[in-house]
């Protein structure tokens, strides 16, 4: 009787937690104090303690956090997860109305009238997708690319507004997409908390969401206000109705509106501030309304995002790239704010491009106290009359790199000074060679090449990434370490490195280690356009890599080319000869060469296979979203065919493989008579022998 009496006051706590943690977090209207609520949490946790076969995946005691974690995994998103287009103006929003409304005319689903749209805040957050099978949450993940993002389901447990399991009769398999997003009142109570720890303080909401979302300990994460809000969904298995046919899936409802009052009786948090509008102006009122209470918000947003209502209507708009064309993102005003410019330092890129840095008088702009912008050239600072001791108007807009619009004249000081890049910094500042400025670039460049430790770094990180060597988990924050400890050098240093000496590192176990080794034994033969687009030669991308590759076949016979010769390649022009020349004309890089083939780097052929020659000599233009096919994967069984790949439409172009929105290449091909093939017609021509 007394264990039957205990597992049913174990069913009411849960119960009255979870309607705690839904007044606090959703409806910000807390019924108990804290301490009241954590006396609540205790009997729980009591009795689920004894009673440890009692304990549920969705008890609210599963919220505290896990172990912690070595690192994220990765999570490949079922429906693409995508990002929106931006629009800052009011014509913007009429231009995108009137695309919305020619397509739907021409479809038949519109007629006479104006597209009706649902108008939501758009969260200044971090989008996540949430993965819930049978009711119960089974993953979550960040955004990531599109494709695949980060697996912090762990840490998604331990946010009080998601359920982790959903009310009602759930179907299947519910991807809910949504934003993790902080209060401005929990972000200044936690702000409190971490001075009075003498912890780090965070420099607005939106940070203080990421980063506490991607802690790899689930404990910190518990310890954040965190709140979550859907506004979409992906994947979706085991509805019935008579709803929307989405591509191959059923949806249980006709409109986005719909769809979110279903979401919302899953007991899944949805903001309860968005609005049905009608046409363009609808949208504009809607704007102004929310941006003249924007300030007044218990919560960031940085615009409203317009979604076309009818899911049918979605479906024929479709998409671009990365982007829906059924919704847009209107953003709100870049924040602006004055300051004084202290001085301007200099940042070497990778290519050894010297950027002129502003540094400020830390000011608070865009949420953010900003300390430093760019300035991009000595041409750009010239033509804005910028000079250091000015008082300047710096623009930050979301995540943007902060940028110094320009002076404010009339409260120029008498002692302003003019800059002058070349008499200030006539070296590099970092390994001292000479900086020059080629004729007719408005880009000057440190002459250090592989030489110098800022490109070094940087063109390490080129090297191994996915396009180039593909050395998986050498990352920069690693190759910060090698490189200032002074153990890496070249890229040859790369191939020494050992198991037992990189599990030294600071986050780097020994099996961590000992795939990084095994990573960087596989680049040891990569092919030859792989290993040239990895050298980092200025105006040498991966498609010319590919061209000089097949055309010379060895690195040494490219070494050796002369101006003639380089110029006989397709699309290789001036430019490029000058740029490869210079390249290979360095003895500090044919040092890299050198020093690559010592440590047993032997390149391997880019020669297509043969019986597969049918195109060589050959060129096609890609252009366009195709329905299965990566621009990568296309480009891969091209080139196995012997074509080749180029980025610009011209006569000599033997096809244009189109899909969806195909720009001015598809234009350019139609004008100049070139045949254009879609994805099955590329495939089609592919399987000729």
């Amino acid at each position: 009787m007394r264990e039957a009496s205990q597992h049913a006051r174990l069913l009411a706590l849960r119960e009255e937690i979870n309607e705690h943690n839904r007044l606090y977090y959703r409806e910000d209207a807390p019924r108990v104090s804290d301490a009241d609520y954590d006396r609540l949490m205790l009997e729980l946790n009591e009795i689920e303690r004894a009673h440890p076969d009692w304990v549920s995946p969705d008890s609210p005691t599963q919220r505290v956090g896990a172990t912690p974690l070595a690192a994220f995994g990765s999570v490949r998103h079922a429906v693409r997860m995508l990002s929106l287009g931006n629009a800052f103006e009011a014509e913007d929003i009429r231009s995108f109305d009137e695309r919305v409304s020619g397509t739907l005319r021409e479809a038949g689903l519109l007629g006479d009238g104006v597209v009706e749209y649902v108008a939501e805040y758009k969260f200044d957050g971090l989008a996540v997708s949430l993965r819930y099978e049978d009711g119960l949450l089974v993953q979550a993940a960040t955004r990531g690319d599109g494709q695949t993002g980060e697996d912090i389901t762990a840490n998604m447990r331990t946010v009080r507004s998601v359920p982790l399991r959903l009310a009602g009769q759930a179907p299947a398999v519910l991807e809910v997409r949504g934003e993790v997003l902080m209060a401005r009142r929990d972000f200044e109570h936690l702000n409190a908390v971490q001075a009075a720890r003498g912890d780090k303080i965070f420099v607005n909401p939106r940070n203080a969401a990421a980063g506490s979302l991607r802690q790899l300990d689930p404990h910190i994460t518990a310890a954040r206000p965190l709140r979550f809000y859907a506004y979409g969904w992906g994947d979706i298995q085991g509805v019935s109705g008579h709803g929307a046919l989405f591509g191959d899936a059923l949806l249980p409802y006709e409109t986005h509106e719909q769809m979110l009052e279903w979401l919302a009786g899953f007991d899944l948090p949805v903001s309860p501030h968005y609005h049905r509008c009608q046409g363009a102006q609808g949208l504009l009122d809607f704007y102004a309304k929310v941006g003249a209470t924007r300030a007044s918000l218990p919560f960031e947003i940085d615009g409203v995002v317009y979604k076309v209502n009818a899911l049918r209507a979605q479906e024929i708009l479709g998409y671009v790239a990365r982007a829906p064309r059924f919704a847009i993102a209107h953003k709100f005003p870049a924040q602006e704010a004055l300051t004084v410019l202290l001085g301007i330092d200099v940042q070497v890129g990778r290519t050894g491009a010297i950027t002129p840095v502003g540094r400020l008088k830390p000011v608070f702009v865009g949420g953010v106290t900003v300390t430093n912008a760019t300035l991009h050239n000595e041409d750009e600072i010239r033509r804005k009359d910028v000079r250091v001791g000015d008082t300047v108007i710096v623009r930050r807009a979301g995540d943007v790199i902060p940028e110094i619009v320009g002076p404010v004249l009339d409260l120029r000081s008498a002692d302003a000074v003019v800059f002058d890049m070349r008499a200030l910094f006539p070296n590099c500042p970092v390994c001292g060679s000479a900086i020059e400025r080629p004729e007719g670039e408005a880009v000057a460049r440190c002459t250090g090449a592989l030489f110098c430790p800022a490109q070094r770094k940087q063109t390490l990180w080129h090297a191994a990434s996915r396009k180039a060597l593909d050395i998986e988990g050498l990352g920069d924050k690693l190759i910060d370490q090698l490189v200032d400890s002074g153990r890496v050098n070249t890229l040859a240093d790369l191939y020494t490195l050992g198991e037992l000496e990189l599990s030294g590192y600071p986050r780097m176990g020994l099996k961590s280690a000992r795939n990084l080794v095994a990573a960087i034994a596989r680049a040891r033969h990569p092919a030859l356009s792989r290993l040239l687009y990895a050298l980092g030669i200025r105006h040498v991308g991966e498609t010319t890599a590919r061209d000089l590759a097949q055309h010379f076949g060895s690195i040494d016979a490219l070494m050796a080319a002369s101006e003639d010769a380089l110029l006989q390649i397709n699309e290789v022009g001036p430019a490029v000869v000058a740029s490869v020349q210079r390249f290979f004309a360095e003895p500090h890089n044919r040092e890299v060469i050198e020093a690559l083939r010592a440590v047993g780097v032997e390149p391997v052929s880019d020669a297509p296979i043969q019986g597969q020659k049918q195109f060589a000599g050959k060129t096609f233009v890609l252009t366009g979203t195709m329905p299965t096919l990566t621009r990568d994967e296309a480009t891969a069984l091209i080139l196995a065919a012997g074509g080749k790949v180029s980025g610009s439409v011209s006569r000599k172009t033997a096809w244009v493989i189109a899909g969806e929105e195909a720009g001015s290449k598809l234009t350019k091909a139609h004008e100049l008579g070139v045949p254009v093939l879609d994805e099955d017609g590329l495939k089609a021509l592919l399987a000729q022998t």
